[in-house]
């Protein structure tokens, strides 16, 4: 598998698999681990690509992305579709597709059409079940919204993560509480609101944390990412990206800031006892 530094020009890849390719799951990787050493992705990107934004594909698939939007393919006939591969492609030889891939204006064309127009040899990857359920972006993102980290992540084939910049907060954490690391994070879906153990990444070293999403209903009524180290004082640099593991509670507002703090107590204890069995994925 090619590594995430590895400069691959598009005249040298033989071998795309094409797909969303949002999240990255295990879904995904039955397609991804079927490329060669000169594989790469035709990704098809939607806006709605918030599991993993950005370069975040080339990071967890660990093969170059070629981008291409869905507003300028979705109209393209399937010649004109195969056309357009074929000239980003100029060596193309094997197509990698999902057993649900169609392609061409109003989803016209499907395997053996793509492998009649374009003299490829097209394998296609059957259906994958993780613990009996077909796995999706989809139904990862219902999960996420649920709050259902374990079962996300065992489709994901990692802990959900967002990245976000270092903002400043209210300085009641630290004074009064529990000092917290506050984060802007753009493009990103957000898990369900509410109380997390988590792990929080600051440049290369992984924390264990306790993390919180949404309304500060008990301070001062704003909405906040914010992550708690557990037990180390850290530098804090420019971003820090935060691991979801487990969801503890949803979002409460206590009468004072000695009831919170009580139970940002609770919420550090249970945390600590979650991540102590919790070591099934590795950040690098």
């Amino acid at each position: 598998m090619q590594k995430p530094s590895t400069i691959l020009i598009k005249d040298n890849i033989d071998t795309i698999a094409i797909g969303s390719f949002d999240g990255i799951h295990l879904g995904h990787m039955q397609l991804i681990n079927r490329l060669g050493k000169n594989g790469a992705l035709f990704v098809i990107d939607r806006d709605h690509a918030n599991l993993t934004p950005g370069i975040k594909r080339n990071e967890y698939s660990k093969y170059p992305c070629m981008y291409y939007h869905f507003a300028k393919v979705k109209d393209l006939s399937g010649e004109e579709f195969i056309r357009l591969l074929k000239k980003e492609f100029v060596n193309l030889k094997k197509i990698i597709i999902g057993y649900d891939f169609q392609f061409g204006k109003e989803r016209c064309c499907d395997a053996e059409d793509l492998a009649k127009l374009s003299n490829c040899e097209v394998e296609v990857v059957e259906e994958f079940k993780c613990d009996g359920v077909s796995v999706h972006s989809s139904t990862i993102r219902d999960l996420l919204l649920a709050g259902k980290i374990d079962e996300a992540n065992r489709f994901l084939g990692r802990e959900y993560s967002i990245t976000g910049d270092v903002v400043s907060g209210q300085g009641l954490g630290r004074s009064e509480l529990y000092p917290t690391i506050n984060i802007r994070v753009r493009n990103y879906l957000l898990p369900r609101n509410g109380v997390y153990a988590s792990r929080s990444k600051i440049g290369s070293k992984v924390y264990d944390s306790v993390s919180f999403i949404g309304v500060r209903e008990s301070t001062d009524g704003n909405f906040s990412i914010e992550t708690h180290i557990l037990d180390e004082e850290v530098d804090v640099g420019e971003n820090i990206e935060i691991f979801f593991v487990k969801y503890l509670r949803g979002n409460e507002k206590f009468k004072s800031l000695a009831l919170l703090k009580e139970q940002i107590s609770l919420d550090i204890k249970t945390a600590k006892e979650v991540l102590k069995v919790c070591s099934l994925y590795k950040h690098g």
